[in-house]
């Protein structure tokens, strides 16, 4: 499937209703060079809270330097639509006890996929309670996450919980290449691995 399409239906419908205000999206972050692009695209056509929730990030001052990065760039950009942000809470054991007996596997494979289960579950979540339109995850501009499955997941999620999934691929089109025009523009901390230790292990295996 392609997502971009089914977004591109979704937004357009959007614009075809004329409406007085915007809808509300609630969008998981995974740090702000991701979310430089999608603020970007989506603003346009929703009143956006950004949730940087990722207890998978190692060591803490990482996680807590993403946190802050990410808050910083809400602040600094012009965009159509005000931006709200919250905060999750930063649970490393969670992740630990999720992803036991899944440490050897390869980038990409099930760990991965459990990881990005634990954080779409606190969205789709905080999208019911908030009563969000819809909510969804900046992990698939990156060319290194599937995004079938993050869309596979995050359906799921929504069916579950009784709220919208947004579809996206944002890496098309040119999204990530722009994130990273952006990152520049604003300065950003792009960081060289996912965040998980395990990432950062194998990070410094190539180095070596």
């Amino acid at each position: 499937m392609n997502y971009q399409l089914e977004l591109d239906k979704i937004i357009n419908s959007i614009i075809n209703a004329s409406l007085e205000t915007p809808p509300r999206l609630l969008i998981h972050s995974c740090c702000a060079p991701c979310s430089s692009y999608v603020l970007e695209y989506l603003s346009n056509y929703f009143a956006i809270t950004i949730f940087y929730y990722n207890p998978n990030i190692f060591p803490e001052d990482e996680y807590v330097r993403r946190a802050k990065e990410q808050e910083q760039l809400i602040k600094s950009m012009t965009l159509k639509h005000p931006v709200t942000y919250i905060q999750g809470d930063y649970e490393p054991k969670k992740y630990y006890e999720l992803v036991k007996g899944h440490e050897d596997d390869e980038e990409g494979g099930n760990r991965c996929f459990l990881c990005y289960s634990m954080r779409l579950e606190e969205a789709a979540k905080l999208a019911k309670e908030g009563g969000f339109d819809y909510f969804t995850t900046t992990l698939t501009i990156s060319p290194h996450k599937n995004a079938n499955k993050l869309n596979e997941i995050g359906k799921e999620l929504g069916n579950i919980y009784k709220t919208s999934f947004l579809p996206s691929d944002f890496k098309k089109r040119n999204g990530y290449k722009r994130s990273i025009e952006l990152s520049k523009e604003y300065g950003l901390y792009r960081q060289d691995y996912c965040g998980c230790v395990f990432s950062k292990n194998a990070r410094e295996q190539n180095r070596k």
